[in-house]
C-alpha cells in the first residue's frame, strides 16, 4: 500500500467535493454571513449523504466486481460522468451564482440543508455510481478487497478536508473570495475532473479491448 496511491485517492476527494455546485454555493453563503461552524455544517450534512450512497453502492457492487464487463461498464461510466462534471465546471465557470439572505441560521437547518441537496439529487446516485464504483473496480482487481476500506476512507478524508478548507476560507480570507477566486477554483476542478475522466476512459476502452 503506497504513500503517493493513498494520496491520490484524497486528491480524488478533494476532486469531487471542489465543483462550484448548490453545496459549495450554499457553504459560501453560509460560512460569509455566519461564519466557519455554519459553512463546515452544510458540508458536513453533504458529507452523511456521501458516506449513504458510498455505502450502498460498496454493498451492492462489490460481490461484482471481479466480473470483467462490470469492470469495463464501471470504467467507462465513471469516465463518461467525470468528463461530463469536468466540462460542464468550465463551461459554467462564469455563471456561479450565490444567493445572499438575511438572518441567523441555525446549525441544525444548514446541516439538513447540505444533506437534503446531496441526498435528493438523482444526479448524486449517478455520480457516485460512475465514480465509487470506477474506485472500488480499480481497487478490487488490482489491490485485492482487503483495501477497499482504507481507499474508501481516503476518498472521504479527501471531502472532509475541503469542507474544512472552504470553511475556514469564508471566514479568515473573506477578502479573497470573490467571484474571479471561484471561477478560477470551478475551471481548477473541471480541469482535474477531466484528467480523471480521460484516465478512467483509457482504462475503459483498454480493458474492451
Amino acid at each position: 500500500m503506497s504513500v503517493s496511491l493513498l494520496v491520490s485517492y484524497i486528491f480524488l476527494g478533494l476532486t469531487l467535493a471542489a465543483p462550484i455546485g448548490p453545496v459549495n454555493s450554499a457553504r459560501l453563503d453560509k460560512g460569509i454571513k455566519n461564519g466557519f461552524w455554519h459553512a463546515w455544517i452544510v458540508g458536513a450534512g453533504s458529507m452523511i449523504a456521501d458516506a449513504i450512497f458510498m455505502l450502498l453502492i460498496y454493498l451492492g457492487l462489490v460481490n461484482f466486481l471481479d466480473m470483467p464487463i462490470i469492470q469495463i461498464f464501471l470504467w467507462l461510466f465513471g469516465g463518461f460522468v467525470l468528463t461530463y462534471s469536468g466540462i460542464e465546471c468550465i463551461v459554467k465557470a462564469n455563471d456561479i451564482n450565490l444567493a445572499f439572505s438575511r438572518g441567523q441560521e441555525s446549525l441544525m437547518k444548514c446541516f439538513f440543508t447540505g444533506f437534503l441537496m446531496s441526498i435528493s439529487s438523482p444526479l448524486s446516485i449517478l455520480f457516485w455510481l460512475g465514480i465509487y464504483g470506477s474506485v472500488l473496480a480499480k481497487t478490487a482487481s488490482s489491490y485485492g478487497r482487503t483495501d477497499l476500506l482504507v481507499y474508501s476512507s481516503m476518498i472521504f478524508l479527501g471531502l472532509a478536508l475541503w469542507d474544512i478548507l472552504v470553511a475556514a476560507i469564508t471566514t479568515g480570507f473573506r477578502k479573497f473570495l470573490n467571484y474571479r477566486s471561484l471561477r478560477v477554483i470551478s475551471i481548477l476542478s473541471g480541469l482535474s475532473l477531466l484528467g480523471f475522466g480521460v484516465y478512467f476512459g483509457f482504462q475503459g476502452i483498454a480493458a474492451l479491448l
